[in-house]
């Protein structure tokens, strides 16, 4: 929610000419990313450290992990031109409703009434039992939605003037701090699945997350104001979190779905290799 608030907000700047349209882009672009790649290495290690231990399921490296890499191949392959057209939008959201779908109906074969059963009382007696409690549960909602978009509309103003008053590059600084930022929501939802042993809500929400970050925030973003791609986010960003995807499920693929203390620490260091690396090779966005 805060990389799509933070397209939304940033798109609507750049029609309205209150945000700088390569500065602007290269922001919000380098959030994104940089959100996928800290969940994806530093988070998801993190997370395994804390378990011991997480094992995946074969269909869900298929079903889930394959079209995670698939999403940042195709941002590679729609930006090497150096912008993100409403065309470019059209595919990258598109895709990602036809993979909705896909999803939906897929389970909907498995799918089973013990599934909807929750594992904790805690969280079975969080769910709403009447109108009024949903009600309830809703406006707080609402209220937080709005709240996400005013903060990453002040986010992206704030980064502005920093990167005209320093000269250091949208997409590093996006990259970097607000990246890194935006990817707390799915840190706490990892970290509240362990708690609950929900370890299928934690796994689903990094991978899922570096699925939608690209086709939903770049896609929509794209079809609202086009985006100018910055040289470093399609030659280190994203290839990067390509890299990163193959090498996590071919770890996955030979050691059978499970990932161990010894893995996280590949992982979070792969991510501070990847940092150290883009602020030293990649300091301009154009």
């Amino acid at each position: 929610i805060p990389e799509i608030a933070a397209h939304l907000t940033g798109s609507v700047g750049i029609l309205r000419g209150t945000l700088d349209y390569r500065i602007g882009s290269a922001i919000v672009l380098g959030s994104n990313i940089g959100s996928d790649v800290v969940q994806q290495t530093f988070i998801l290690g993190l997370v395994v450290l804390l378990t011991g231990e997480l094992r995946f399921r074969r269909y869900f490296m298929w079903k889930s992990m394959g079209p995670m890499i698939g999403s940042t191949i195709m941002c590679i392959a729609l930006g090497i031109d150096g912008i993100y057209s409403r065309l470019d939008g059209i595919i990258l959201f598109g895709s990602f409703i036809i993979y909705s779908f896909y999803l939906y109906y897929d389970e909907r074969r498995f799918y089973q009434l013990e599934d909807n059963i929750p594992m904790s009382e805690e969280i079975s007696e969080s769910i709403p039992k009447n109108r009024k409690q949903m009600l309830i549960d809703s406006g707080i909602s609402i209220l937080l939605l709005a709240v996400t978009v005013l903060a990453a509309s002040q986010a992206l103003s704030i980064t502005e003037i920093v990167v005209n008053r320093t000269g250091v590059s949208g997409s590093l600084i996006g990259v970097i701090t607000l990246g890194l930022a935006s990817a707390l929501p799915e840190l706490t939802t990892a970290l509240a699945g362990i708690r609950h042993k929900e370890f299928g809500i934690s796994l689903g929400t990094l991978v899922g997350s570096n699925i939608t970050n690209p086709l939903v925030g770049i896609g929509g973003g794209a079809l609202l104001s086009t985006y100018a791609v910055p040289r470093p986010l399609v030659m280190w960003d994203l290839p990067w979190e390509t890299l990163t995807g193959v090498i996590l499920w071919l770890i996955l693929f030979f050691k059978k779905g499970r990932l161990g203390k010894i893995d996280a620490f590949y992982l979070m260091g792969m991510y501070f290799v990847f940092i150290t690396l883009r602020a030293v090779l990649f300091k301009t966005d154009f």
